[in-house]
């Protein structure tokens, strides 16, 4: 979702950088002023911000990029085009003044990037924690007002002085002395090789952002919030090249960048997932150098004031590009995040050269004649190691991707043979299988990367969404139908349903959340069980008798429900349910619409009298306890909790996993012999006021030991 939503806003930037240059290009600097002053007006005739038409529900059985694009455009369009249009279109202005800096405004785009920034970190660490959504909404539209306010003062000055040119800086004025250490040097027309360079140099840094944040959360670790760091640093870089002086060295950033991408390459294409501490600083900080080394160059090529918002336009294209590559086409063509190697490999091509020498032909062959070697010996070593009889597999990847990684580094100095030899690596690696355990299905969604492995001793198959376990199945056909993973019988999930046995009030359970189905197997045949899944993918595997048998073998009768659970649970009848059981809040992000007052409300009314919520609530990085103990207490219902986190070595050999649940019901009474069970702890009130649809504050729920 988050990709869509980058694609979105880059794609309302391309727009409004391209209404700003057909406005300078065709109108006076004065009637610019009047024409964008009265359209930040318009959207104050709609109601800012626009609302959403009850019924554009998202799709249940297909992706919901069309509707999530459709809905952004409605709500946010025109305001964010016209806000998008405002930093090219002011710094124009300010080009056609007398002010000494006017014939190099860019340092205002170090502004407008910083503004950015500081807005991005302070949304979930200031705004969403103090804010209902209603004061957010006003304090939105209270800046928009500001900003037409202010805008309308920049234009009432641009009508009280004299302007230096009909066009900002005159053609024949000088470019920015080269003594700066950031230069601009357009003088002339702008030719076609020069703007397709610049739509590459913005290709690949916006690919990049959103292919590490994919790599980091899908590959590595689900760590909420993580897309706010890399979109930091993405905005940050801008801010560091475009300001007046050079604060870091950018040569000292090309000679780095070889190392940092291959060595970032080369965990991806061992498939390391560990040492998490060690992973996500060398795979951010090998994004930020890159895109600082991009945008440096982007920056040392601008042209001069007179060709602003074209420079900004053909930006915008790169940065729409490289995330419609990454949101729209990559989950298309790969059922893995291989955008990401593929991102370095151009960043890799676009590095400056740093010492090529006397370029002859042979030099040119060899530029693709070793990667071509390399790659080779390579699937060699893969291919020799493997079926060695190494005493460690561990040691067979070290002396892989060691010989590889010290012959490609080798051909740093020259950046085509080094790019070319990075490919030659990613392709090699397909014939690596990785001493982790071997993967039977891969499959890619909306939703993310959806992973179907056999474990190291080939015992079970594991569902993973991500790095995280969504479900397990024994292949010893005496315990396929035995629940695994958060779900083992002497968990906390199967205490619930032993001691609900025979007394629950209805026959009829609802479950949130799939997974493999294996929840399916605490039932009776004459139980009716609805699962609601959003992911068609995960339907679709958990009904493949390949991997998993628990909804075709387990004895009641199941319903598989695709769509928004929460919408897909208005449909039920009042008092539907005896069991209804939440399995969605495992993952880095959680849908806090299925945690608020109103949705537990919605769960209630389907709940027959006497029945009750279980709430599976493991998650590395998020305490959601306190967020129902709030709840709970909020709407005076007995809730209790139960951590199984120490298990001994035994059950984790029978596949048990540590997990944490809480269960609520109406009253004491209906929780049986749960309510006397000290394994099961009464949940507290805590601080904080209660998640709602007008609410929500992960940050204060993020575990911050990772």
């Amino acid at each position: 979702m988050w990709n869509v939503c980058m694609v979105f806003f880059q794609a309302s930037l391309l727009a409004g950088y391209l209404y700003a240059h057909l406005a300078v290009k065709w109108m006076g600097v004065r009637r610019q002023a009047a024409l964008h002053v009265s359209l930040l007006l318009l959207p104050f005739f709609f109601m800012l911000p626009m609302r959403i038409p009850e019924g554009w529900l998202p799709p249940a059985d297909a992706s919901p990029t069309p509707w999530l694009l459709k809905v952004l455009l409605v709500a946010v369009g025109l305001p964010f085009l016209l806000v998008s249009a405002s930093a090219p279109m002011l710094q124009k202005w300010f080009s056609n003044t007398d002010h000494p800096s006017a014939r190099d405004p860019y340092f205002l785009y170090v502004a407008s990037n910083l503004g950015s920034m500081v807005g991005l970190l302070a949304y979930p660490i200031v705004l969403e924690p103090s804010l209902r959504l209603a004061e957010q909404s006003w304090m939105w539209t209270t800046g928009y007002e500001v900003l037409a306010f202010l805008t309308l003062g920049c234009g009432v000055i641009l009508w009280s002085r004299p302007l230096t040119g009909k066009h900002g800086a005159s053609p024949q004025d000088p470019p920015v002395p080269r003594g700066s250490p950031i230069v601009a040097n357009s003088e002339g027309s702008l030719t076609v090789r020069q703007k397709m360079k610049w739509v590459v140099l913005s290709f690949a840094p916006s690919s990049l952002l959103l292919a590490v944040t994919a790599h980091l959360s899908t590959d590595i670790v689900a760590v909420p919030l993580l897309w706010v760091i890399p979109l930091g640093l993405y905005l940050f870089s801008f801010v560091l090249v475009f300001a007046k002086k050079e604060l870091l060295s950018h040569r000292w950033m090309v000679r780095r960048l070889p190392f940092l991408i291959l060595a970032s390459a080369i965990t991806i294409f061992s498939h390391a997932t560990e040492p998490v501490w060690l992973l996500i600083p060398l795979h951010l900080l090998t994004f930020f150098v890159a895109a600082m080394v991009c945008h440096s160059e982007l920056a040392r090529q601008r042209p001069s004031a007179r060709y602003l918002t074209e420079f900004y336009l053909w930006i915008s294209v790169g940065g729409v590009l490289g995330g419609m590559f990454n949101a729209l086409v990559a989950p298309v063509l790969f059922n893995q995040v291989l955008e990401y190697p593929l991102a370095l490999v151009v960043a890799s091509l676009l590095r400056p050269a740093t010492s090529l020498g006397v370029e002859t032909t042979f030099k040119r062959w060899l530029d693709f004649l070793m990667p071509l070697a390399l790659g080779v010996v390579t699937v060699g070593l893969i291919m020799g190691l493997q079926a060695s009889r190494l005493p460690s597999r561990r040691l067979a990847h070290v002396l892989i991707f060691g010989i590889s990684s010290v012959l490609c580094l080798s051909f740093a100095h020259r950046p085509i043979r080094f790019g070319l030899s990075v490919s030659a690596l990613m392709l090699a690696s397909m014939y690596y299988t990785g001493p982790y355990g071997n993967f039977l299905h891969i499959e890619r969604s909306f939703f993310g990367v959806h992973r179907i492995m056999l474990d190291q001793d080939e015992k079970y198959h594991l569902l993973l969404h991500g790095t995280t376990i969504h479900g397990a199945q024994s292949l010893d056909p005496m315990r396929r139908l035995e629940p695994l993973a958060y779900y083992y019988p002497t968990g906390p999930i199967g205490q619930v349903f032993t001691a609900l046995r025979g007394r629950l009030v209805n026959p009829r359970i609802a479950v949130v959340g799939l997974g493999s189905g294996s929840l399916a197997c605490y039932g009776d045949p004459h139980q009716f069980w609805n699962f609601y899944e959003i992911d068609p993918i995960v339907r679709r595997l958990a009904r493949d008798p390949k991997y998993f048998t628990y909804l075709r073998d387990c004895p009641p009768k199941v319903l598989v429900t695709l769509g928004d659970a929460r919408l897909s649970l208005t449909k039920a009848p009042d008092s539907h349910f005896g069991l209804m059981v939440l399995d969605a809040f495992s993952s880095d992000a959680i849908p806090t619409h299925l945690l608020t007052r109103e949705a537990i409300e919605l769960y209630l009314s389907k709940l027959a009298k006497g029945g009750i919520l279980a709430v599976h609530i493991s998650n590395r990085h998020i305490n959601l306890r306190p967020v129902i103990g709030n709840l709970a207490k909020n709407l005076r219902l007995v809730s209790l909790f139960q951590d199984d986190i120490q298990i001994d070595e035994t059950e984790v050999r029978m596949g048990k996993h540590p997990s944490t649940w809480a269960v609520m019901a109406r009253h004491v009474t209906d929780l049986g012999p749960l309510a006397h069970d000290p394994r099961w702890t009464p949940l507290e009130e805590h601080d904080g006021a209660v998640w709602t649809d007008d609410f929500s504050n992960i940050v204060s729920v993020i575990n911050w030991n990772f």
